[in-house]
């Protein structure tokens, strides 16, 4: 099969994906093989290709947004059929034995298992999958328009579900406005929330406004009123104590991202009046049944641009 492998971590613009032909894996016991038809590309496989990650595996295949059809089943697969349309996410697998895991928090699994990054993912035509960890997709949905819910839409709702768990319907702040946020604003106004996005590129401010955002403009301004919730999705740590000073008493901040550069120092009064800072990690399977059953009620729509396999380099590029 052809592969887009990571041999050397670089910088994109350098383009340190190679394109080699390689057998084709195959499913062990519990595992199924997809024929992938599509993979999003990921600010995490970013991270990845270009060193904020340390590598977990070399010669490593990139890409966790994987679409494809069930081709081989290993032993003890139940619930898939071969020919079956499925989705592949971050979370490879986990041990279901750890405390987390007991305790239903699985993105914390301490022996956790990552999709393209501890196993090879979706930049290539073939990969291997944990049946348990595969999730059908709903019809309707053309494959590549399919592919970003499967990271941007997962860890971004559960970036949006941080953000608004227990408060009532009111002012949403997003900051940075691609993958995930384009998907959280349809599901936030979908609940009853006012969305406000701050963007620096004026294709996304306009998107966002197509979208139904209530006011657009860029992370050093401030709403018009203070925002009782807000999602950090862009990786950038000088637009916490931003966001801190547009957030009202009692208002909570969620950061997305599985990297963020630096956060600077800052006066304890940004955090005053019980506000929150919390990170997120991952995601769930629980995570990503509701994402793909609001993809369906809502129904999400999402913005895609296609590359071919041998051009990962320049979606790379295209996404830094």
């Amino acid at each position: 099969m052809r592969a887009q492998v990571l041999k050397r971590q670089g910088p994109a613009e350098g383009r340190p994906l190679e394109l080699q032909d390689i057998p084709s894996p195959e499913p062990g016991p519990g595992g199924v093989l997809l024929e992938i038809s599509a993979c999003g590309v990921c600010h995490t496989d970013l991270h990845i290709v270009e060193g904020d990650l340390p590598l977990h595996k070399v010669p490593l295949i990139p890409g966790h947004e994987i679409v494809g059809r069930v081709v081989a089943m290993g032993s003890g697969v139940e619930g898939i059929s071969v020919g079956q349309r499925v989705g592949v996410a971050w979370l490879h697998k986990t041990c279901g034995e750890c405390r987390f895991c007991r305790r239903g928090q699985e993105n914390l699994c301490e022996r956790a298992r990552f999709t393209g990054w501890d196993v090879d993912g979706g930049f290539a035509e073939y990969a291997v999958a944990v049946a348990d960890f595969v999730y059908p997709l709903p019809g309707g949905l053309p494959d590549e328009k399919a592919a970003p819910l499967l990271c941007a839409g997962i860890v971004g709702y559960r970036a949006l579900k941080r953000a608004i768990h227990g408060k009532e319907p009111g002012r949403l702040g997003l900051y940075g406005f691609g993958a995930s946020a384009h998907i959280a604003i349809q599901i936030a106004r979908y609940l009853g929330w006012e969305v406000y996005v701050f963007t620096r590129s004026p294709q996304n401010k306009a998107l966002a406004r197509e979208l139904g955002a209530a006011w657009v403009g860029e992370a050093q301004d401030r709403p018009p009123e203070p925002l009782d919730a807000a999602v950090i999705y862009a990786p950038a740590g000088w637009i916490v104590p931003e966001a801190l000073k547009s957030l009202d008493k009692g208002g909570r901040l969620s950061l997305a991202g599985i990297h963020m550069t630096p956060i600077p120092e800052m006066p304890y009064s940004f955090l005053y009046h019980e506000r929150e800072v919390v990170s997120v990690a991952n995601a769930t399977r629980d995570d990503a049944h509701e994402l793909l059953r609001y993809a369906v009620e809502i129904p999400i729509e999402t913005e895609v641009t296609p590359f071919p396999l041998d051009a990962a380099n320049e979606a790379l590029l295209r996404l830094k």
